[in-house]
């Protein structure tokens, strides 16, 4: 009698018609939405490339830390592909769409483009008589159909961001010309530990025997640089081996990035806000110094991609009245980020949160920091099993210590939508509207959410 399996592999293939389908099937193929490890990704990962939809003729920039990821990948994207590279760039999660993860050129890929790489993996997972199944979470999947994209395309170069932790995510199955880690704080405790040393050995698994090692946390974990001893990286730390300045003339505001083989000198200030992101951009800089000699990048280059680099909510913020700013700030380090970043807004009569976490997030914690920056907080249920409930949300607030007066309120809402329904006919045009929490959080509040006029 055939057994369930095998039908499945010669009477049942699995084809979808459209990315949709695909993604809707992979959210529930697997036993579980995360499971770390590399064995399996790795397995599939070597039937690509015995079958040639997977060459990888080009060096990999891998990309891992706490918070940053995302920015120090746009700063290196669009810096290479001013320099005159061809550039593929994976990051993720998407907010809005799927097709955000994967970037050619600078754009977003079409579904077009990506499907037919959905049945490329399926194949390999599948496997010939001979070979077991696989089965794949849908990031280990998706990550292999976005480099089977880029391969297809000859590229020069790809910027691969970490998904979760470093060591056993999906991307360390690919040999990287250099990792960077941005910095080390606390997230995803479930997964990676409840201390920085716990989760510094985790970034650090990206780390390789003689291929550089960037690192732009200014106070590393021990377990972080040895690691990187252990295996023998290049390591290279930020205000050891690199270092970035402000630089304020009367007339302008500038900085300057200093590295061990090249210097940048009057650079203009990145065109994401925050004083943060001279951190993340000064670790593209040491990315590519440290590659000067396989991806050469001139000044100019350099100048261009600051200018171009940008990156949706992260302190993003909306055209016209009041001001509004999204930011997926969803854990302490983050949070502390967001605050510093408003305070330096200048004054708003009343400042309104709206927020949204996932449960398994240190709730508490992102509250405290946020308090003094937020005089009125409107705390919304998220869709979803891991999202934490408004009630929980309320509770985490007080356990922050909030006092509810004549100067700082608290709504609770049924969503996000009815957060922003309820503000745009209450809130007054010189108010601030913070909205943040979660990639979540933004996405409900981008789909077309009413905003005050």
């Amino acid at each position: 009698m055939l057994t369930h399996e095998i039908l499945c592999k010669f009477v049942m293939p699995i084809l979808f018609p459209t990315l949709q389908n695909w993604l809707i099937h992979l959210e529930t193929a697997h036993s579980s939405a995360i499971d770390m490890g590399l064995d399996r990704i790795r397995v599939v990962k070597e039937r690509l490339q015995v079958s040639g939809a997977l060459r990888l003729h080009y060096p990999i920039i891998t990309v891992g830390g706490t918070n940053g990821k995302g920015s120090t990948c746009a700063f290196l994207e669009q810096i290479l592909l001013a320099a005159g590279y061809k550039v593929g760039c994976h990051t993720s999660p998407h907010i809005l769409d799927f097709v955000e993860r994967a970037r050619w050129g600078g754009a977003d890929a079409s579904e077009a483009a990506l499907l037919p790489f959905f049945q490329t993996v399926q194949d390999a997972c599948t496997g010939s008589n001979s070979e077991p199944m696989v089965s794949l979470s849908y990031h280990e999947f998706t990550l292999l159909v976005i480099l089977c994209w880029f391969d297809s395309l000859s590229p020069d170069v790809v910027v691969l961001e970490v998904g979760l932790g470093g060591r056993l995510d999906a991307s360390n199955v690919f040999e990287p010309a250099c990792s960077v880690v941005t910095n080390v704080d606390i997230d995803h405790v479930g997964f990676l530990g409840d201390t920085r040393e716990a989760i510094g050995f985790e970034k650090a698994g990206i780390f390789r025997r003689g291929v550089p090692a960037i690192c732009a946390d200014a106070e590393p974990p021990a377990s972080l640089l040895a690691h990187a001893a252990d295996v023998g990286a290049i390591l290279t730390l930020i205000n050891r081996d690199f270092e970035f300045a402000v630089v304020q003339d009367d007339q302008r505001k500038q900085w300057r990035f200093v590295g061990q083989h090249t210097r940048r000198n009057s650079l203009a200030m990145p065109a994401m806000r925050g004083d943060y992101q001279l951190s993340n951009a000064s670790a593209a800089l040491a990315a590519l110094d440290a590659l000067y000699d396989v991806l050469p990048v001139p000044q100019q280059a350099v100048r261009f991609g600051l200018a171009n680099a940008v990156v949706r909510a992260r302190f993003q913020v909306l055209p016209g009245e009041p001001v509004t700013v999204l930011d997926v700030a969803h854990n302490p380090h983050a949070a502390r980020v967001l605050a510093k970043n408003i305070a330096q807004m200048g004054y708003a009569p009343y400042t309104h949160a709206v927020f949204g976490a996932m449960g398994d997030k240190d709730i508490v914690q992102v509250l405290k920091v946020m308090l003094p920056q937020i005089d009125c907080w409107h705390l919304c249920a998220l869709p979803g099993e891991r999202a934490a409930s408004v009630e929980q949300l309320h509770d985490a607030l007080m356990d922050a210590g909030f006092v509810n007066d004549e100067h700082h309120t608290l709504e609770k809402h049924s969503s996000v939508k009815q957060a922003l329904t309820h503000l745009a006919t209450t809130v007054a045009a010189n108010d601030r509207i913070i909205i943040f929490g979660s990639f979540i959080t933004i996405e409900q509040a981008l789909r077309g959410m009413p905003r005050p006029n």
